[in-house]
């Protein structure tokens, strides 16, 4: 498989719109793990990397208990309705993230932002052949994803550094905030059948 074969899948107009809502959004989560990171410092008093480590245990542990269940609600339910509302109150708690001022608000935080992330995921994996013409393309769609993922994961933390610099790190919770908005917007005008 050459190199280039996955980005056929934007060719698929409704796909590279729900690629995009998607990519947008992963920007925004890189960018509020470096914000996590700078609050655990903050906050931390020394205790910074115990504060980072029980967050991302308390990121696993949402997932585990509520992804099961996410699976079944995308199956029965609008899979829109659910990314555009746990995009609406992901927003929300990602600005509540630049005004807090105590640990315990953060693991609460965490823990529930990754419960609307369990049920995220799901429902827009579900989309992905719904929106794909070809079944060529299918792979390439998911290749896509996943490989984008995984690049946001290494390029966010970088840009979200920078961006932390210039504008401080409290605020680089609004740009997620943001950009749930514009991924909600995207997934609003994409004519997804469940």
């Amino acid at each position: 498989m050459r190199i280039s074969e996955p980005l056929k899948a934007l060719k698929e107009p409704l796909f590279a719109k729900l690629y995009l809502a998607q990519a947008i959004s992963l920007l925004g989560d890189a960018f509020t793990w470096m914000g996590i990171a700078l609050l655990a410092f903050e906050l931390g008093n020394g205790q910074s990397a115990k504060i980072l480590a029980t967050a991302l245990t308390l990121r696993v542990t949402a997932f585990i208990i509520f992804g099961s269940y996410a699976g079944v609600l995308a199956d029965r339910f609008s899979r829109k309705k659910i990314m555009i509302i746990t995009n609406l109150f992901r927003m929300s708690i990602v600005f509540s993230m630049a005004f807090i001022n105590s640990v315990w608000q953060l693991y609460v935080l965490i823990f529930i932002l990754n419960v609307f992330n369990a049920f995220f995921t799901p429902a827009y994996k579900a989309c992905i052949p719904q929106l794909i013409s070809k079944k060529e393309n299918w792979g390439n769609a998911i290749s896509l994803s996943n490989a984008t993922w995984q690049l946001l994961g290494i390029l966010g933390p970088g840009l979200a550094g920078a961006l932390a610099v210039l504008l401080g790190s409290r605020e680089i919770f609004f740009f997620d905030a943001f950009s749930f908005i514009v991924s909600s917007v995207l997934v609003f005008y994409i004519p997804i059948v469940s």
